[in-house]
């Protein structure tokens, strides 16, 4: 029986080395804390070993020389797990491992399929974000990797050997994660965004800056250039390489369920009132469901311009805030843990509902107030729904009690409010004339109106039924607005004659919304989508009146 010392032994390869050598009838012996330390060469347990594979897992070179020199003085061959791009620190240790006399054999792997798993949780939301989504590769499963491996450290022929290793296809970015919504259900989507953003949402989730441009070079390389597929581990293993699919499908329930939380998480606070800038991100513990609340990793918060009042403290007998403050009402995400006593809800669970605190990475809510998400859409659009969905629904059902062909206009259709109101108008049977500039006029007839009016260059229309305000007026245009329906209902500027009424939290009409887009007879529209680290600059935009739509926020 051949002893073999695996490094890395608990690694993305290692471990498929380890459960292969054991079904190779070799005996694996794996480099722990409690056997030996890379770092300290004298250390490794090389007593007996006849082969050694080895995972150099260190940016620089530096100490290679020990370890090698001590692995060729003991062991008859050594398996370097190189990579194909051979950074400077792996052909440093290439180098050295062929000039110390042992047999050896070089492995060098395109990119890990393992490596998809740094987009589950945005998979769970719904959208994976990046640049180059056409750059291609043909990445390999590890395992894969792991059964060259284990040809090379048990049999003969091999020495002098540098394999390059792929999978049996080419695959672009984009591609990736359609397959992966296919195989999981979820519903996902690469969305192009631009590379100063890509580079700036890497950075914001921990990166290394170096380790940042190390990834966007080799994508936009991938993206000029396409690389060849090698037959390499079925010439090695008399086994096909498997297909990215066939790894998903092996994973899947890495991207359906999130892993445990985090000890700390990022989140949007204020500690004190003021203007934009008081908006700071914040490492910060992430909490713990109690008894009856589950804990959400947050796939999406939403922009309400009520914030704005909040953050300002202009309002503070409506938006009572004890600082610090982590700002956020609408949320979607994945349920992570459930307190004692939740019984309606899992880990995996898609959720979405209203609960402040939302703009952060985690947040803990009352199993109650949550609802399942909408199955039909990317669960980080469904952030775009609570607030401004519910505000809708209760004006249109029972403030207004909109009824089978009654003329509807619709005053502000174009921001997240008017996007709910004019198509759950239209589904109550109504004309729906909406108001819109000319930047929101496409997305306002795209949501089902059947008038829409530029309210920069014509009057608005009298003579209707029901007047839907929606947005802050001056006083004088609140009193010309006053005759245009016989029935008025607003969200904003009082208007004489009219019902003012403030949105309340409504599970039950969030699940029949829910219902409808599962349906397809509400659709969801998100104008934006932004990384949490620019809610200031959202916050200075609205201020500025350049927000038009639903605007989501990601983690």
């Amino acid at each position: 029986m051949k002893r073999v010392l695996v490094t890395g032994a608990t690694g993305t390869v290692g471990r498929h080395v380890m459960a292969l050598l054991k079904e190779a009838g070799a005996e694996p012996l794996a480099l722990s804390r409690s056997t030996g330390d890379l770092t300290d060469p004298a250390t490794m347990p090389l007593d007996g070993v006849e082969a050694v594979f080895l995972v150099w897992p260190f940016a620089t070179a530096e100490g290679a020389r020990a370890v090698v020199e001590a692995v060729a003085g003991r062991a008859l061959r050594v398996v370097y797990l190189s990579s194909v791009a051979r950074r400077d620190h792996e052909r440093e240790v290439e180098r050295l491992i062929e000039e110390s006399g042992t047999e050896w054999t070089f492995l060098r792997p395109h990119a890990f399929a393992a490596n998809a798993l740094r987009w589950a949780r945005q998979v769970r939301a719904g959208a994976v974000r990046g640049a180059y989504g056409q750059a291609a590769g043909p990445v390999v499963h590890e395992r894969d990797i792991a059964a060259v491996a284990v040809r090379a450290l048990l049999d003969e022929g091999h020495h002098g050997a540098a394999y390059e290793l792929t999978g049996p296809e080419v695959i672009t970015q984009a591609d990736q994660v359609r397959i992966m919504s296919e195989v999981t259900g979820i519903p996902a989507r690469w969305e192009e965004i631009p590379l100063d953003r890509a580079r700036a949402d890497l950075l914001a989730r921990g990166w290394p800056p170096e380790a940042v441009d190390g990834v966007l070079q080799a994508q936009a390389e991938g993206s000029r250039v396409q690389a060849s597929v090698t037959s390499t581990v079925e010439e090695i293993t008399k086994r096909r390489a498997s297909t990215f699919r066939q790894w998903v499908a092996e994973h899947a329930g890495e991207f359906r369920i999130p892993p445990e939380a985090a000890s700390t998480m990022r989140a949007a606070r204020i500690h004190r009132f003021g203007d934009a800038s008081v908006i700071r991100q914040d490492e910060v513990p992430t909490p713990r469901p109690g008894p009856g609340e589950v804990l959400v990793e947050v796939a999406a918060t939403s922009f309400n311009p009520s914030e704005v009042g909040l953050r300002s403290g202009l309002l503070p007998e409506v938006f009572q805030a004890t600082l610090p403050h982590t700002l956020g009402w609408d949320v979607s995400g994945t349920v992570v843990e459930t307190g004692a006593g939740v019984t309606t809800l899992a880990p995996g669970d898609r959720v979405f509902g209203v609960v402040s605190g939302a703009a952060a990475e985690y947040v803990t809510a009352p199993a109650d107030v949550l609802v399942k998400a909408p199955e039909s859409i990317p669960l980080a659009d469904a952030a775009a729904i609570p607030v401004a969905g519910l505000t809708a629904w209760q004006m249109i059902f029972e403030h207004a009690r909109i009824t089978q062909g009654q003329r509807v206009l619709i005053n502000g259709a174009g921001g997240g409010v008017g996007r709910f109101a004019v198509p759950l108008a239209k589904l109550a049977g109504a004309h729906v004339t909406a108001t819109a500039g000319p930047r929101s006029a496409d997305a306002v007839r795209r949501t089902g109106a059947d008038e829409v009016v530029d309210y920069t260059e014509a009057p608005l229309p009298g003579g209707m039924d029901v007047l839907l305000n929606l947005i802050p007026i001056p006083e004088d245009a609140a009193k010309a607005l006053a005759g245009l329906g016989r029935v008025i209902v607003t969200i904003a500027t009082p208007i004489e004659g009219g019902t003012h009424f403030v949105m309340r939290y409504d599970p039950g009409q969030l699940g029949a919304m829910a219902a409808l887009i599962d349906e397809g007879r509400l659709a969801v529209e998100v104008a934006e989508s932004h990384a949490l680290s620019e809610l200031p600059e959202i916050h200075r935009r609205a201020e500025s009146g350049d927000t038009h739509g639903k605007i989501t926020l990601y983690p």
